[in-house]
């Protein structure tokens, strides 16, 4: 169904509302950081304790798939960082991070990328970071511990979201003035809108179908080239390899806002399987502790899948498996809670290590440049055999 268009007053009124949600997000994770502040002082000033903090442990462990949920779960298995002589660098560095966060971005309404906080703590003395990977991992402790991605603690990633072509309009604002910002991702020549790190306040207009998510850039400019959206009525979204949290967010966004299926189409390679496509249905074990705001249940495989190599005669334009497709695969079926609750995914795993072979998106070039939208995007769409 086409998106509902609104007028000027409409789509102002909607913006302050997200702007006074973005408040109080923000002052719920300013007021959570106080209490483990508070917490702490405590633990040393009343009962004369050593203080602790505690985290959630961030592994494929330490998770169970919800099949009603859609996404990774994490357990209730904890780390305890403890106060202690050979912790006390770190636990300095973890109250300085929480005290930075709350003071100079949620207070402030400010944003930081990760490489600025890592030389920010530069001034923090002897508690400074010595190589980024130590505040990156502090990072993400904090995440975990405060329960709050850290998108609305005020950090944006460093990397870009993702690309997007097609029957949308994304109702953003100026930061500096407050107005309202159209961009119409059908009408933006041979070019295509990048996803911005922070996705929350975005509104959505769309005559869309479904949504079609695609792994490499180059078969994402080909359909965009042939503006191949006009004859799917789909929006194209590119993730140039494992989805960013700022792409896979969006995409849940746009696909909740508009009630649109979500299709999947990467290699198909282990990688392509149990990397890309299971991270943005489902989450990752490191990240569980967020995975309801960052995953896409209702996404679904469209392909390439090695029984597509079969029915597309491609035998002549696959690459062998490589060891460690060999070892990935085998991982997966053995401890991956997603693969191993789907048997359509058992049976694709095995099958692709049965034939000895991995396939690519582009390999379908072989019949024609044109191939892929010309003739399998729209068989798969006809047959709608997707995998879970």
């Amino acid at each position: 169904m086409p998106g509902k268009r609104r007028n000027k007053g409409e789509a102002d009124g909607g913006g302050k509302t997200t702007d006074m949600r973005e408040a109080a997000s923000r002052r719920e994770a300013s007021e959570r950081i106080r209490d483990i502040a508070s917490g702490i002082h405590a633990d040393i000033v009343k009962r004369n304790a050593r203080p602790s903090m505690k985290f959630p442990i961030r592994s494929l462990s330490n998770v169970r798939y919800d099949l009603k949920r859609g996404h990774f779960e994490i357990l209730n298995r904890m780390s305890t960082r403890t106060l202690s002589y050979n912790t006390v660098k770190t636990f300095a560095q973890s109250m300085r991070l929480l005290a930075a966060t709350k003071v100079d971005l949620l207070d402030k309404n400010d944003i930081a990328g990760k490489r600025e906080i890592y030389y920010n703590s530069k001034s923090w003395g002897e508690c400074r970071f010595d190589e980024q990977p130590e505040s990156d991992s502090l990072l993400d402790d904090m995440e975990a511990m405060l329960g709050i991605n850290r998108e609305q603690l005020g950090y944006i990633p460093e990397e870009r979201g993702g690309e997007v072509a097609g029957p949308l309009v994304v109702i953003d604002r100026n930061p500096a003035s407050g107005e309202t910002v159209r961009i119409d991702c059908e009408r933006l020549g041979t070019g295509a809108w990048s996803i911005p790190s922070k996705v929350e306040h975005l509104r959505f207009e769309s005559s869309a179908e479904f949504i079609l998510v695609i792994e490499t850039a180059s078969l994402f400019q080909r359909l965009v080239h042939h503006q191949y959206y006009r004859k799917a009525r789909c929006v194209l979204i590119a993730m140039s390899g494992v989805p960013t949290r700022a792409c896979r967010r969006f995409i849940r966004r746009l696909a909740d806002d508009k009630k649109l299926p979500v299709l999947a189409f990467t290699d198909g390679d282990p990688y392509g399987y149990c990397n890309i496509y299971r991270t943005l249905k489902v989450g990752s074990g490191q990240a569980a502790h967020i995975n309801r705001f960052f995953c896409v249940p209702q996404a679904q495989y469209l392909g390439v899948t090695p029984q597509d190599i079969i029915d597309y005669k491609l035998e002549d334009a696959t690459h062998p498996l490589e060891d460690v497709d060999v070892k990935r695969a085998r991982d997966a079926l053995k401890n991956d809670p997603f693969i191993r609750h789907h048997k359509e995914w058992q049976q694709a795993l095995n099958h692709m290590l049965e034939m000895k072979v991995r396939v690519e998106q582009q390999a379908f070039a072989k019949h024609g440049l044109n191939f892929v939208l010309d003739h399998y995007l729209p068989d798969k769409l006809k047959r709608r055999t997707f995998l879970p």
